[in-house]
């Protein structure tokens, strides 16, 4: 008896070693907590994402004609938020493709769902991720967009590991984010933004990805638009 129990705290021990080991760290803790308040108001993020001073909403029609996104393709945008690019994705692929929006915020999600219904956008869908995962087959899109969502990823290690299986071989990923620049930037995006673009590209392409170079719009000034390929 004495031997069982002894047997049984040693794997419990092993077995908490191990759960310890393998448990991901947040690389920005609470960074996504505003987004999971229970009065969440949709209203207010969609005035303060698709609003002319931000820079990713009044230059979108430029960041969109950056990507190579081609008729019959399936894109999935991560961290789609209130659905900004949705209905210029769904222009891009036709009606022969499909867009996936994709975010952690259940009423993100929803908000998505009813503007592309609305807009009879029926080659659009929206579906929800976990904070480690963007959850979706493998091998079943041919492009990965990420806009202003990359500094959001609390676990980008396990996130890009999820994006790159989904991506099928050479396929794009493609992230927007804030210039990070110490002297350059401001305030509150160096306070906000974990990463300057070196960093990101270090990180995205440790994660399997081929930097295949920058893409920014010149009309683009506090954000980046790069592209990597799945190996």
């Amino acid at each position: 008896m004495r031997v069982l129990s002894a047997a049984i705290g040693l794997l419990a021990v092993v077995c908490g070693r191990s759960c310890t080991a393998t448990r991901p760290v947040s690389v920005k803790p609470g960074i996504n907590d505003p987004y999971k308040a229970a009065d969440l108001k949709v209203d207010e993020w969609v005035a303060r994402f698709e609003a002319e001073s931000r820079e990713v909403y009044a230059e979108r029609a430029a960041i969109v004609d950056a990507l190579d996104i081609h008729p019959g393709q399936t894109v999935a945008d991560v961290g789609c938020g209130t659905g900004l690019f949705e209905p210029m994705l769904a222009h891009r692929v036709t009606a022969a493709g499909r867009v996936i929006a994709i975010d952690i915020v259940p009423d993100f999600v929803s908000y998505v769902r009813k503007q592309v219904a609305k807009r009879s956008l029926r080659q659009v869908s929206a579906q929800l991720c976990s904070e480690t995962s963007v959850e979706l087959p493998a091998n079943s899109v041919d492009a990965v967009f990420v806009a202003d969502t990359y500094h959001h990823f609390e676990y980008p290690e396990e996130t890009l590991a999820s994006i790159r299986e989904a991506l099928r071989t050479g396929g794009a990923l493609y992230i927007l984010d804030f210039e990070r620049i110490e002297g350059v930037s401001r305030d509150w995006v160096l306070g906000h933004v974990r990463a300057g673009k070196a960093d990101v590209r270090a990180e995205i392409e440790r994660a399997g990805f081929r930097f295949d170079g920058e893409l920014t719009p010149a009309a683009l000034k506090e954000n980046y638009l790069i592209r990597f390929t799945r190996n």
